[in-house]
């Protein structure tokens, strides 16, 4: 206490300098080193191992980290209803379900459904005491606890971003981000604000600086830099400004992938240093509001805004809200008095205690672990597939784009050795698991567990995926021949039934641009390679009318099933392929093949042109210059009405049905600003609505125990409740494209 009250008498003299000894502060800030006044401190101060605790341990005002406290536990709060899944968490975990999950660790299972939602209440709590500064150690506590069980739980719904909001919330419960802004330091004055130690920030700082960083060191990838990975993007309207200027390659090529891999590199650089933040703050603020309308990527957009003013000098909140009226200071953060000392700083006039020593030691090896963890995937080699390690704790935002051609998962009864197929996600909720080996071994061991449930003995399974990734050949990601129940897998060893990524043809990526380029609208394409001793088996629908395969590279067998014909096909060599049925393409050659389906889809072709036909008869009703009466099943086409009837021809009903619908994409578009609010004002109401009622139903059933049937769903049911959807938007769910041969 003593120590405390002579800084603050040590304070009140520096604050009453006269003005003889002002000139002579300013000189000494002249003669500050340039690494004092680019990086805040002097290289002596890394000298020694005490040097460098009185540093980390310095003491700052805690204004910006109280702020950032305040908007993180809010953006959380926020974010459990959405990302987190409470406004549909029935959905996920309904008790006696029949669904395979994937945990990190297999002993982690979720709890019955009302416990679930506890768990979530608890989670809320922490983030809203977080928020609040109240009670604010338990409720980090209350926070990282819950989150980081979610978390472990489901492994198909990891992402950078999430990963980085645990990672947050682990920091925030051993820094001091309650002394300012907060319930708790009305509660204990010592607490109200007091300043905090310069590790707190570097900690926060330092994070964030990674995120940009080694996602800009991500990016170096060659398929980011030749435009690959994200070159959809370049499609959409907020890039039309770009397209003005540039064709659509080159704003993929320069402005999608040049620009952000140069934002990502030189972010952390532009924020930290004083002459260059401004210029930083506007570009990754207009980056992160361009990803929020590019990506469902929940709040990730809006919690990295507010990591950029933990960059700006500490104190900003104080000079921020002092240009607010008086009538409002009372509830705004406080801007005068100066902040006082604590205990957790280590002073001039003071000595270095353990909890200092420790608190820098702590630095130290977080930091070093959050450089070394991108990296590491030289341990957890069994999660590596094509790309390294479990999606999510390397940073590697949007380097790698997948597309899925075809997936089978076939079972075999181990007794009688019957052999069938199983629907691509049977028994689960998520689509992950095609892409990594460690979920498709999860999966199988699941299946294999649900099986035998339905008349099949001792089951083995195996899975025939196919992937492209960043543009190259459709391909098999792993061996469809081995039985993965059956299959060795280990953290720590490559996984022995991964097939090799076809890296050395991923030229010919130039040459599908070009082969695409020159088909006509209705011509679609599909690019295949295959290894040698593996066959394709495919089924070409009868809507496909006009379907050929044709080789690229290396040799094929072509066996068509109901004929019982095989023709060998050569680089350059097509063969036409009979609606309607099954046909076997084999790999003979002693590399892998390359090949591609030519393919028509002459019923969509033909509804097309019915299409035009019946907006071209519409059009000479409606402007007078048609003559011939209309038949009675082309009357709705001018009233619009007996639209569902059995009497109206099909091709007449999903004519009128599918203007409707554009009609509806147009409105929505067009929309102006008070529309566009208003609809997702009413769309987040009935998430928020649905979510505290199921949890509300969930307490309740925790408390008093369960009601009797009929009134659980009734309450279910008014939890449902929500606006009605349009016509439009239901038939556009309704029409179903071919997405795959």
């Amino acid at each position: 206490m003593h120590q405390l009250q002579l800084v603050s008498a040590l304070q009140r003299r520096t604050s009453t300098m006269d003005k003889e000894t002002v000139p002579a502060a300013e000189r000494a800030v002249e003669t500050e080193s340039m690494m004092k006044r680019l990086f805040g401190f002097e290289k002596e101060d890394l000298s020694s191992w005490h040097r460098l605790v009185c540093l980390l341990n310095r003491p700052t005002d805690p204004a910006s980290l109280g702020i950032f406290r305040f908007l993180f536990g809010m953006i959380m709060a926020i974010d459990i209803t959405q990302e987190r899944g409470l406004s549909h968490l029935d959905y996920k975990y309904l008790d006696g379900a029949p669904v395979c999950r994937f945990p990190l660790f297999s002993f982690l299972q979720p709890l019955p459904l009302d416990y679930m939602y506890l768990v979530y209440v608890v989670m809320l709590f922490g983030a809203v005491g977080i928020m609040m500064g109240c009670f604010y150690r338990l409720s980090c506590l209350m926070f990282i606890s819950t989150y980081w069980y979610i978390f472990f739980l489901d492994k198909t719904a990891w992402n950078n971003h999430s990963y980085l909001y645990g990672l947050i919330g682990f920091q925030l419960t051993f820094m001091d981000a309650n002394r300012y802004w907060s319930i708790d330091g009305l509660r204990n004055p010592p607490k109200k604000n007091a300043q905090v130690p310069l590790w707190n920030y570097t900690l926060l700082r330092f994070q964030i600086f990674i995120v940009y960083f080694i996602a800009g060191i991500k990016k170096l990838d060659a398929d980011w830099v030749e435009g690959y990975s994200m070159s959809y993007l370049a499609h959409h309207w907020l890039f039309d400004p770009f397209r003005m200027i540039l064709p659509n390659e080159m704003v993929s090529l320069l402005v999608v992938h040049g620009g952000g891999l140069c934002l990502d590199l030189s972010a952390g650089y532009l924020l930290f240093f004083d002459a260059t933040r401004p210029f930083g703050i506007f570009f990754v603020s207009y980056f992160h509001c361009m990803n929020s309308q590019l990506f469902s990527i929940g709040m990730f957009a809006y919690t990295m805004l507010a990591t950029s003013p933990l960059f700006c000098y500490p104190d900003w909140p104080r000079h921020f809200f002092a240009r607010f009226p008086e009538i409002l200071r009372p509830v705004l953060p406080l801007t005068s008095p100066p902040p006082q000392p604590s205990t957790s700083c280590v002073y001039p006039t003071s000595k270095t205690r353990f909890k200092h020593k420790l608190a820098t030691l702590f630095t130290i090896l977080y930091l070093a672990e959050q450089l070394f963890l991108p990296y590491s995937h030289f341990i957890t080699q069994g999660y590596n597939n094509w790309t390294n390690g479990l999606y999510g704790y390397s940073w590697d935002m949007m380097v790698h784009s997948r597309s899925h051609q075809h997936v089978k998962i076939t079972y075999k009864d181990g007794k009688t050795g019957d052999v069938g197929y199983l629907n691509p996600g049977v028994f689960t909720q998520s689509r992950r698991w095609k892409d990594h080996g460690d979920m498709l071994k999860q999966y199988a061991t699941c299946l294999s567990r649900h099986l035998p449930h339905y008349n099949i003995s001792d089951p083995e399974i195996y899975f025939d995926i196919w992937v492209s990734i960043n543009e190259r050949f459709q391909q098999r990601i792993f061996d469809p021949r081995v039985n993965i129940v059956k299959a060795d897998w280990s953290p720590f060893r490559p996984n022995p039934w991964l097939m090799p990524l076809l890296v050395d043809l991923s030229p010919w990526r130039t040459k599908f641009q070009e082969i695409e380029g020159s088909l006509d609208n209705q011509t679609e394409i599909v690019f295949i390679a295959d290894f040698p001793g593996l066959l394709l088996e495919n089924y070409v629908s009868e809507d496909l009318g006009n379907t050929s395969v044709q080789v690229l590279q290396g040799q094929l067998n072509v066996e068509i099933v109901d004929e019982k014909k095989n023709y060998t096909l050569q680089p350059g060599e097509q063969k036409q392929l009979p609606a309607g049925a099954y046909h076997k393409v084999y790999t003979v050659s002693e590399g892998p093949s390359c090949y591609m389906y030519i393919y028509v889809n002459t019923t969509e072709a033909a509804l097309q042109r019915n299409f035009t036909k019946l907006f071209e008869l519409q059009e000479r009703v409606r402007n007078g210059t048609e003559t011939e009466p209309l038949p009675p099943e082309l009357q709705s086409l001018v009233t619009g009405e007996n639209e569902g009837s059995e009497a109206m021809d099909p091709v007449v009903q999903l004519f009128l049905r599918r203007q409707r619908r554009m009609k509806e994409v147009k409105k929505r578009r067009e929309a102006n600003v008070c529309e566009r609010l208003n609809r997702f004002t009413v769309k987040k109401y009935y998430m928020l609505r649905r979510a505290f009622l199921m949890t509300a139903i969930a307490m309740r059933n925790l408390a008093v125990g369960l009601p009797p049937l009929e009134q659980l769903t009734r309450e279910v049911a008014f939890a449902n409740m929500k606006e009605p959807e349009t016509e439009a938007s239901q038939d556009l769910k309704d029409e179903v494209g071919h997405d795959e041969l």
